[in-house]
């Protein structure tokens, strides 16, 4: 038995079930006369059985065609909640987003992102794993987040990296120092002798640091060297230090008490993007978080471009696959 119908077609078959005559089906399917009766022909003929009993005075639905008339409100009942739900999908009535974040983005781009999409679209569930680089990329592959937001590439030929912004490095200051006062950018050679607060190598903070103090031929020799950004924070706010970190990353814990001043000469831009599996298309609802998380980016660092530049030629610049234990 050869079954091939379509919706219109059951369409057609119930409202001749309901009406028991040809010539209003007809008309209330836009069809004519003869191309209900055949569509009605080519149903029994796939089923193997009668649906109607037609004379010249009535229609009459069979045995098989009550039994069929049930199956078939079920089938479209069936049909349209899965047009439902596909639309609810695709109009973020429904869904949820799922996304790996480095902590420094974790903790500025993306709650603000959150409260956004939260606003607009209520419905839709918002889950974020903060973690490394490394690790993230780890959760992408494994399908346990759509996507995620890093500051590295990750150079794997089963992720794709897309751009969306970048934060360029500034000096975290007491409000006490000397150089708390000025406007101006600071080039980090001016900034070499200072004691320095920053993160360990193979970090890549610390790699950018190093390559920048490089271009002057300075070797970069932080007199403290913590894990984490709330830690640099408090060291640099009870005035033991500097420390030259992204501007992103310098948002995170902020102490009262604290400067920044832009870094430059060189002015050395740190990528942010999105990592995802490579051939997999986002989620209707995950598409709209990216465009959240790339107006929040803009909005936190207007002066940059939306494309990351590439980094400056150093004597010994970062990799270009970024350690992943990025923060």
């Amino acid at each position: 038995m050869s079954i091939n119908w379509n919706a219109h077609e059951l369409d057609v078959f119930l409202a001749l079930a309901e009406t028991l005559s040809f010539r209003r089906t007809a008309e209330q399917v836009h069809l004519s006369q003869p191309a209900v009766s055949g569509l009605i022909s080519r149903l029994e003929e796939s089923l193997g059985v009668r649906l109607f009993d037609r004379t010249t005075r009535s229609v009459q639905l069979t045995g098989p065609g009550q039994v069929f008339v049930e199956q078939a409100r079920l089938l479209r009942q069936q049909s349209d909640e899965a047009v439902r739900a596909v639309r609810n999908v695709a109009e973020l009535q429904v869904g949820q987003v799922v996304l790996a974040a480095l902590p420094s983005l974790a903790a500025t781009v993306v709650p603000a992102a959150f409260a956004r999409f939260a606003l607009q679209f209520p419905a839709v569930r918002l889950q974020v794993v903060d973690t490394l680089s490394g690790p993230a990329f780890d959760l992408v592959r494994a399908g346990q987040v759509e996507f995620a937001l890093t500051a590295a590439n990750p150079a794997y030929a089963d992720l794709d990296y897309t751009p969306l912004a970048s934060d360029g490095f500034v000096l975290l200051i007491p409000v006490s120092h000397p150089l708390a006062s000025g406007s101006k950018p600071l080039r980090w050679v001016e900034v070499a002798t200072l004691t320095h607060i920053s993160m360990p190598l193979p970090s890549s903070v610390r790699q950018y640091a190093d390559a920048a103090l490089l271009e002057h031929r300075v070797r970069f020799s932080p007199r403290y060297e913590v894990e984490h950004l709330a830690t640099i924070n408090a060291m640099v706010a009870a005035g033991l230090g500097v420390a030259a970190l992204p501007e992103l990353a310098a948002a995170v814990a902020p102490q009262a008490g604290l400067v920044q001043r832009r870094l430059v000469d060189p002015d050395i831009p740190r990528p942010i993007g999105l990592v995802t599996r490579r051939g997999r298309s986002l989620s209707p609802a995950s598409a709209a978080m990216v465009e959240f998380l790339r107006q929040e980016v803009q909005r936190l660092v207007p002066h940059r471009n939306t494309v990351p530049a590439t980094r400056p030629n150093a004597r010994k610049s970062p990799p270009s696959r970024v350690n992943p234990r990025q923060p």
